[in-house]
């Protein structure tokens, strides 16, 4: 057991661990500015991997439709859970928001499909891109709504699907598969070659959000949030997350790699993107942040377990 454990974490986590540190480091002693990478990650190479995995990818109906459902069912289920902890906890309307960012939105772009590739190898990654594409659209709509209940805009929230490049590529791979058309062959390759650099920048890019994180809560010391809310969102993320996605994949029926895939998706710690909404919305950001440091530090312990019993 323990040698499979560590066999894990040398296959899967090494890899994805030397990126980070490299965006670590970069950021701590270079200064590293990750708006220019951030953009470039979000304009060029999430769009690049959406279109080149959904192009070729061996997906199915059946998948997607599973896909759909499970996320709805999952989104659905933790804003419930995060409400009634906030409720039992006596938290403020702030906290109550945070805990909610912090339990329904998980790092599955910049963390997930990197891991996802590196554990399940590229049939995961085909598996993984329906979720990752509904989380894009989930997190800038429904995201929103949850850090800011009073002065939500439909019509900002709406608007903002479609300043994702990565929508667009859905829908130009999705109609090249059902036309049946194929792209040049050197075109193809070019888009494969941005695909391949996804991974790498996005990790780089996490490594110095982390550190970012760090140091907003080393300034922020005098400012905590409770730590009631704090475990509330370790826990509902690391453990309650987890055993939902479990009971519900099991209970629509879900097998084989896409229910491993799913599970790890939906088992990953908090998204980045949460504190960016919290900070805009006044949703309790020093709690979000912290919880985004702590469970992706964590991830680095539950995810190996996690992923060496799915297979």
């Amino acid at each position: 057991m323990l040698m499979h454990l560590l066999s894990t974490l040398y296959q899967v986590f090494l890899p994805i661990s030397l990126p980070v540190v490299g965006g670590i480091l970069l950021r701590r002693f270079r200064g590293l500015d990750t708006k220019p990478l951030a953009t470039l990650s979000l304009y060029i190479l999430t769009p690049s991997i959406v279109f080149n995995t959904l192009l070729h990818a061996e997906i199915s109906l059946q998948d997607v439709t599973s896909t759909i459902t499970f996320s709805l069912l999952t989104l659905v289920a933790l804003w419930l859970i995060a409400t009634i902890v906030s409720r039992i906890l006596h938290l403020n309307p702030q906290e109550q928001a945070g805990l909610t960012l912090i339990s329904t939105f998980t790092n599955s772009v910049n963390y997930g499909l990197p891991l996802v590739l590196l554990a399940f190898g590229q049939l995961g990654l085909d598996k993984a891109s329906v979720y990752v594409i509904g989380q894009m659209v989930i997190v800038n709509t429904v995201g929103v709504f949850f850090a800011a209940r009073s002065h939500f805009s439909a019509r900002q929230a709406f608007a903002s699907i479609f300043r994702l490049p990565a929508v667009y590529a859905t829908a130009i791979a999705m109609l090249l598969r059902l036309c049946g058309w194929a792209l040049p062959s050197t075109l193809d390759q070019g888009f494969a070659m941005l695909a391949a650099a996804y991974s790498p920048v996005a990790l780089v890019v996490l490594g110095a959000q982390m550190i970012n994180v760090g140091s907003r809560n080393a300034e922020a010391a005098a400012d905590r949030p409770s730590q009631r809310a704090f475990w509330a969102g370790m826990t509902i993320r690391l453990a309650a997350a987890p055993l939902l996605s479990w009971l519900l994949l099991t209970l629509i029926g879900v097998e084989g790699i896409l229910f491993n895939v799913l599970l790890i998706l939906t088992s990953m710690p908090t998204a980045v993107n949460a504190v960016i909404l919290a900070e805009q919305f006044g949703a309790a950001p020093r709690l979000v942040s912290r919880c985004i440091l702590w469970t992706t530090l964590s991830s680095m312990l539950v995810l190996p377990v996690l992923i060496l019993w799915l297979q």
